[in-house]
């Protein structure tokens, strides 16, 4: 009798939990249905009469329908909440009444053995219940239940949209910051590379001038002057080279030309250091002298020619040194001679002169004397003109 107490209070719990479980969707489904509103039955007064603009009634409207749209969504959710709650506890509590009707059943069988018969009630009785409950847990879903369930589906579908957007955005910023780290990877390893490249180059460039600056000081002339007896293949340019030296410094040295032939077996002198650099002073002073030299013959052939195109009248010389005597007078004029110039003498009460000319007119006999003083086969440089008598 127990059992059957136990077991009849099992199903009168789920029959009421089914019942309530109706009521309240029931009450849910009434609830979402519109309710007339008093402002439709209201008369309206004389200041709603008056006339109001368009744009004010369909701004109001649409405030007003936001507002409940609003409000009808928070009480779906609120009703939704609630049933989910209350679905939530009556599948515990059948849960518990079934699993202490299985314990009590299996408890009964236990201790007692009742006869053939009772045993049959007992467990068409255990069946029935059973059955019973699982009826009631398999009862089909009423057309509010159904609507909420979609309702929720509906909210799940959107709320997985967006969690799928999100998804999305969040790879596409990532493979945006992979591609910018990757680009800035690829960038820098151009700059290292340039960098290395840049720095082979320079020191690639200082070894070569090492290199250049070492086999110029291996073929530095020596320190002092040394004898060389040519051998086959030798030429001064050759020799030159290999002492680091101009061709005209090797053949002033060893008072030659600097195109001789050397013959094989010659000896000849190697100038040092100091040397070197003492000749290329001479020669650069030599080059001056003869430049300037040059310079004056063409200032003196331009004179001549513009004294011959004016025919200026008078005759000038030029006065190059005052002798003590004849005889030192006659070895100046002899130099001036082998120099190529055209030389008298003259005595005076208070020496020789020595005269170069004459030029006609005295520009010419300027430029003579400028000629003179910048020759160096005559070294003189105190020249000056004078009328020719």
């Amino acid at each position: 009798m127990n059992f059957s107490r136990q077991a009849l209070l099992g199903i009168g719990m789920i029959l009421g939990g089914s019942v309530m479980l109706y009521a309240m969707v029931q009450q849910i489904g009434e609830s979402n249905q519109p309710q007339p509103t008093s402002a439709m039955i209201e008369k309206p007064t004389t200041e709603q009469e008056s006339p109001q603009p368009l744009t004010t009634d369909i701004e109001t409207e649409k405030r007003i329908l936001a507002q409940k749209q609003k409000e009808r969504a928070t009480r779906v959710a609120e009703q939704e909440r609630r049933a989910q709650e209350f679905l939530t506890e009556q599948e515990v509590a059948e849960a518990e009444a079934l699993a202490k009707a299985r314990a009590e059943s299996q408890q009964y069988v236990k201790n007692s053995m009742p006869a053939a018969d009772e045993k049959s009630d007992s467990t068409k009785s255990t069946q029935e219940t059973t059955t019973s409950a699982e009826s009631a847990l398999a009862s089909p879903i009423t057309p509010e239940a159904s609507q909420i369930s979609e309702t929720s589906q509906q909210q799940e579908a959107q709320r997985q949209a967006a969690a799928k957007k999100a998804a999305e955005a969040k790879k596409q910023a990532e493979a945006k910051k992979q591609a910018e780290i990757e680009a800035a990877a690829e960038k820098l390893a151009e700059s290292k590379k340039e960098a290395e490249a840049k720095r082979q180059a320079d020191a690639q460039a200082a070894a070569e001038k090492k290199r250049e600056a070492a086999e110029a000081a291996k073929n530095e002339p020596p320190k002092s002057p040394s004898d060389y007896q040519v051998k086959k293949g030798d030429g001064l340019i050759k020799l030159a080279r290999q002492y680091n030296m101009p061709v005209e410094v090797l053949a002033q040295a060893n008072n030659i030309s600097p195109s001789t032939s050397l013959q094989l077996g010659q000896n000849i002198t190697i100038p040092s250091r100091n040397q070197v650099q003492r000749l290329e002073r001479e020669a650069a002073a030599a080059e001056k002298a003869a430049e300037a030299k040059r310079d004056a013959q063409q200032k003196l052939r331009e004179a001549r020619q513009e004294v011959k195109e004016t025919d200026a009248k008078g005759s000038f010389g030029v006065q190059v040194a005052l002798a003590d005597n004849q005889a030192k007078a006659d070895q100046l004029a002899k130099k001036f001679k082998e120099a190529g110039y055209q030389v008298k003498t003259s005595p005076t009460s208070r020496g020789v002169r020595v005269i170069v000319g004459p030029e006609r007119g005295k520009v010419a006999a300027l430029a003579l004397k400028d000629k003179i003083n910048s020759d160096s086969n005559v070294n003189t440089n105190g020249a000056w003109v004078l009328y020719w008598r």
